[in-house]
């Protein structure tokens, strides 16, 4: 059992998840199929075997390998560690959340589908009060994604803030604006988390690697339809 903070299981099914569409695009089937088969395997641990929990994860680190060295989820295996924050219960319901989603089969042909509220919530994100510390004690920005979680409380997915200075990136607030985030925190998540044609990839993996104005662009040609 954890004491409540986040382990480094966690994060790591949380980046999966933020990830999960160019980890599809970048494993071949049978490298896929071991992905799935090894979260399986920790979807059906027993919650309070923590021993079986952490041999489960590295069986899913080793299934994760073959992604390219400068992907954000290969990139971050090195820095995960199993050991300050134990995984518990918490790990296992992920699996199986994080499992249903990669299971999913791409649709095909047309739009991809926007991901589900339950789909959006797996994705790393900070509670109200520590939004409010990243932005200096102040109000979070309007144009920030705010989700509200059935369970209670609200979530302000992460990757909106910069991993140096902890404050909101510029450019998500200015593709916020662009996609209403204020009105529809929905559409605007689903948006940087879904694949996206005119990028070749999910605009959240692309964040501080492509130009600011490529994602405001990409942004720009949905909102006026091109």
């Amino acid at each position: 059992m954890n004491d409540g903070r986040e382990s480094s299981a966690d994060r790591l099914l949380a980046l999966i998840g933020e990830h999960q569409a160019t980890i599809r695009e970048a494993l071949d089937e049978e490298q896929h199929a071991l992905l799935l088969a090894r979260l399986g395997a920790l979807s059906e641990v027993a919650p309070d075997d923590v021993m079986a929990i952490g041999r489960a994860l590295q069986g899913v680190k080793l299934a994760l390998l073959p992604l390219p060295l400068d992907h954000p989820v290969r990139a971050a295996l090195e820095s995960l560690r199993f050991v300050a924050v134990p995984p518990g219960p918490s790990t296992v319901a992920g699996a199986q959340a994080l499992l249903a989603l990669l299971s999913t089969p791409s649709p095909s042909p047309g739009p991809e589908a926007a991901p589900s509220l339950e789909q959006l919530l797996l994705a790393r994100a900070l509670s109200a009060e520590e939004a409010w510390a990243r932005c200096g004690g102040a109000a979070p920005p309007p144009e920030l994604i705010r989700l509200s979680d059935p369970q209670g409380g609200v979530h302000y997915p992460e990757f909106q803030f910069a991993a140096g200075s902890g404050t909101p990136y510029e450019v998500v607030l200015e593709v916020n604006r662009l996609l209403l985030a204020d009105i529809d925190p929905r559409g605007a998540a689903a948006w940087w988390l879904s694949s996206n044609i005119w990028l070749d990839g999910t605009p959240v993996s692309l964040l501080g690697r492509l130009p600011d104005q490529q994602l405001v662009g990409a942004a720009t040609a949905l909102v006026e339809g091109d």
